[in-house]
């Protein structure tokens, strides 16, 4: 998906037409509605409007590049003059490439297809990079190229422990985050799914490199993540909203805890 945001309606109506001519698939916003837009749906390229203000000033949406998985969304700005001040302003403010206005069908479709390449490219570095690739919409798992078969619960673990990466976690905690509300559990359930979710990351479950035992306190995981898909705006887990609503994760296991019959 490519979003395009510019207050002249003609310029988005340009983009839009011959963008989808060319395969693409396009959404078009006023400065108002762009951001709350972007962390709903990651972009795969954002092509932004510049306000052009007294000699050559740049005025961008404020975090309009950011995603939600914190990794910038590739940007394109559209200039209104070619002037060396504008486009270093340009690119100094986050854009990736400049066009000025106005620019021909042709030119916008191949600086569209060489700033999506280069994104490629990096995204694929990056997978090469991860120990783990989580899609969070397919609720699929790979480790190191390889997809692994896992059960709802096991990737709820996984994918949780991946959005709070080096952070050590209590099994009342644990529980709590994925668990919830189920009923017939105890701090022992989470060891059984450590232990599943071990057997199919890990090259030797009992040297565990990735997903570790602190002893004393509970689990961490250390692994490489990336995620294939993006995930949603932040960790809306039973445990999250608990810190958002000022609780401690300490009353938050122990609530659980009572409710369980533990």
């Amino acid at each position: 998906m490519i979003f395009v945001v510019d207050r002249q309606p003609e310029t988005c109506e340009f983009v839009r037409k011959n963008l989808e001519s060319a395969g693409c698939r396009v959404r078009t916003f006023s400065r108002r509605d762009a951001y709350s837009e972007v962390q709903m749906e990651t972009p795969a390229l954002i092509i932004v409007g510049i306000d052009a203000i007294d000699a050559g000033n740049i005025v961008l949406p404020e975090g309009l590049f950011e995603a939600p998985t914190a990794m910038k969304i590739p940007c394109i700005a559209l200039l209104g003059s070619s002037s060396d001040e504008q486009r270093r302003r340009a690119l100094d403010a986050g854009a990736d490439e400049c066009m000025v206005k106005p620019f021909s069908a042709q030119e916008l479709v191949l600086v569209v297809q060489r700033c999506l390449q280069r994104t490629d490219v990096i995204d694929a570095a990056r997978a090469q990079r991860a120990d783990i690739i989580i899609d969070s919409w397919a609720m699929k798992l790979s480790v190191r190229g390889i997809e692994i078969p896992t059960t709802a619960l096991e990737f709820r673990l996984l994918e949780y422990l991946a959005h709070h990466r080096g952070q050590v976690f209590t099994r009342d905690f644990l529980l709590d985050a994925v668990w919830g509300d189920m009923s017939f559990i105890n701090p022992r359930s989470v060891d059984a799914c450590i232990r599943r979710v071990r057997e199919k990351i890990e090259p030797d479950r009992t040297k565990p490199t990735m997903l570790k035992t602190i002893r004393g306190v509970g689990y961490r995981l250390d692994a490489n993540t990336e995620w294939q898909s993006a995930p949603s705006a932040g960790c809306r887990c039973s445990a999250c909203r608990a810190r958002e609503s000022g609780v401690s994760w300490q009353s938050v296991g122990r609530q659980g805890r009572d409710s369980a019959g533990t």
